[in-house]
């Protein structure tokens, strides 16, 4: 299959590019690289470097590649930044995104697989865990932006254009940013190889849910072709709620640190408290999480270990 992935040179989505390029598809990927890195793109696959906000540029890749499926991984995914320059945020989110559901449109694509946000669509819950009928209650202007995306792709149903809407937990493992919005883990992990203070916003309590990077592949391998995804949302997480401390601790004897943490106020537009219910998933796509919290944070450690030692030297 012909599946162009936007954002495929950015931490989730280059791990999608690559289990695509292994399943034998033929892969080409959009990405601006303003966070995103050439170096994380499989060699197999074709790199545009684009901004999905560049109606003109964006549509020169259509007409050559002719996907058949579109895998839309690219955002403005910054919850601080989407809070203080929303228009920012709604031009990339919004806007881009309506760019490439109308060129899929134009181009007869079969298969659109939008990425949403479990944390930040739903809001404060009104129940836990949250599953997919829970009520819509962004506290953010990113949760505004990727929900409205969602009910674009509504309002273009029927259109010819089949589509399948993710919610992600918090995604972690190898590869991704600590600069990135929900990267915890990887933030947590990279201080105390450095031998680093790592800081805790709020007193440690705040909850997410959290979701491997293998996983959450494995789920884009699903609806790429399951027929009764055809216009459904999935919530994609453990599960569970996990706090900022306990991520720590988790880090901390992964990396077999000593160091305390610093704790400061909370920030602005975050939850206190989430995590997802992913039964639907389970059920119609026999979809769930193989990689435990604990085992996927000694990977990730290891990970960022073994980057260190490339870099020119032990972090700690």
């Amino acid at each position: 299959m012909r599946v162009l992935v936007t954002g495929g040179a950015g931490f989730i989505g280059s791990h999608v590019v690559d289990a695509l390029v292994q399943e034998g598809h033929d892969v080409a990927v959009v990405d601006d690289l303003s966070m995103g890195k050439r170096a994380q793109v499989h060699s197999s696959a074709r790199l545009y470097r684009v901004d999905i906000r560049e109606r003109q540029a964006l549509e020169e890749v259509f007409r050559a590649e002719r996907p058949e499926l579109v895998n839309h991984h690219a955002a403005q995914g910054n919850l601080r930044r989407s809070m203080a320059e929303p228009s920012f945020d709604a031009s990339v989110n919004i806007l881009g995104s309506l760019n490439l559901i109308e060129l899929s449109l134009a181009y007869h694509v079969r298969k659109f697989i939008d990425i949403s946000s479990g944390g930040a669509v739903y809001g404060e819950p009104q129940r836990l865990p949250v599953d997919e009928l829970h009520p819509i209650q962004p506290m953010s202007a990113y949760g505004v932006s990727k929900y409205s995306v969602e009910q674009y792709l509504r309002l273009f149903d029927g259109s010819g254009l089949d589509y399948t809407i993710l919610r992600y937990a918090n995604v972690y493992g190898p590869r991704q940013d600590p600069a990135g919005e929900a990267g915890v883990v990887a933030i947590f992990s990279r201080q105390m190889l450095a031998g680093e203070r790592p800081t805790i916003f709020g007193d440690g309590t705040k909850t997410r849910d959290y979701v491997y990077v293998d996983d959450i592949v494995a789920a884009n391998l699903l609806v790429m072709t399951e027929e009764q995804a055809a216009g459904r949302i999935y919530n994609l997480g453990l599960g569970c709620e996990v706090s900022d401390a306990w991520i720590f601790e988790l880090v901390r004897k992964a990396v077999g640190a000593t160091v305390e943490p610093i704790l400061a106020s909370k920030r602005p537009g975050e939850i206190d408290r989430i995590c997802l219910d992913a039964s639907r998933a389970k059920a119609e796509l026999g979809w769930e999480p193989m990689i435990s919290l604990e085992e996927g944070i000694a990977r990730s450690v290891a990970s960022y270990r073994g980057q260190a030692r490339r870099c020119g030297g032990e972090m700690g």
